[in-house]
């Protein structure tokens, strides 16, 4: 799945993984997750392997292939590919045709796996206002939300930065996808908090996170600056957000999403400890 261009340059090692030491890890009032991309050289089986032994709980972004082995692993599958690209999606009427159409054959395919979740974008502005894109980006998802809920698949709308990663991305600020989510008014029509995007480009993360809970179904973790380990060496407390998170009673997934300059297993066990709230 090409959701970010520089995945190939992952710095992981494609040795054979080792196992943990430690017992598994509880996971508290989260339902912690992670996302497939940014592990790409791990081969599937070892990736869920040691998901398991940290106590997380899903996997997100895998390409239908690897399906059967988090399955397998006994791991949930969260934030599915969906049918939108991260610069062509629902702001422009256009669009909307084969995004519905495509919508139905993922959405179809997702619950036949029993999946929780599925992704979907903006799109850029290319020179397009934003209210005039959210009006757009309303329209888009008022089509998806019946297939939706009659499936009982949660559909989440990506916030992504526009300063750093991803230039001329429209859902670029929390208020604005929060007014597509309320104007469309579904229990399965929700954002993805990207931590990581949002910190870049709103910081108050904490404060963002009690004011519009409601309106968010699934989150990212991700150290700024660079993506990296979610540690003493970004900006952010981590284990703060994460409290700040669960005490809103937030019952989906909170997925990390960083990639590891160190071995990845101990990165991923430190992140999962310091999400344990």
């Amino acid at each position: 799945m090409k959701r970010r261009s520089f995945v190939t340059a992952l710095p992981l090692a494609a040795a054979a993984v080792t196992s943990l030491q430690a017992e598994p890890v509880a996971t508290g009032r989260l339902k912690q997750s992670l996302c497939r991309w940014c592990y790409s050289k791990v081969p599937i089986e070892d990736l869920c392997q040691a998901a398991v032994k940290l106590g997380i709980q899903a996997v997100d972004l895998v390409d239908p292939k690897e399906w059967p082995a988090v399955q397998k692993a006994g791991l949930q599958l969260t934030i599915v590919p969906g049918p939108t690209s991260i610069p062509d999606g629902l702001n422009r009427k256009e669009n909307h045709d084969a995004i519905e159409q495509r919508f139905r054959g993922l959405v179809d395919q997702a619950v036949a796996a029993k999946a929780k979740s599925i992704i979907v974008f903006s799109g850029n502005r290319k020179g397009m206002g934003d209210e005039e894109g959210l009006e757009n980006t309303v329209i888009g998802l008022n089509r998806l939300k019946k297939y939706a809920e009659d499936h009982e698949l949660l559909t989440v709308m990506e916030l992504l930065n526009s300063k750093v990663n991803h230039k001329d991305y429209m859902c670029d600020h929390t208020p604005w996808g929060v007014e597509a989510v309320k104007r469309v008014n579904s229990p399965q029509i929700k954002l993805l908090y990207d931590i990581y995007h949002m910190q870049i480009m709103e910081g108050d993360v904490i404060r963002t996170v009690r004011d519009y809970h409601q309106y968010i179904g699934h989150y990212h973790t991700g150290g700024n600056p660079g993506r990296n380990e979610i540690d003493e060496t970004q900006e952010l407390n981590y284990h703060a957000v994460a409290k700040a998170i669960a005490d809103t009673g937030f019952t989906g997934y909170f997925a990390h999403e960083f990639i590891p300059l160190r071995d990845w297993q101990a990165s991923l066990k430190q992140a999962v400890q310091i999400c344990t709230v």
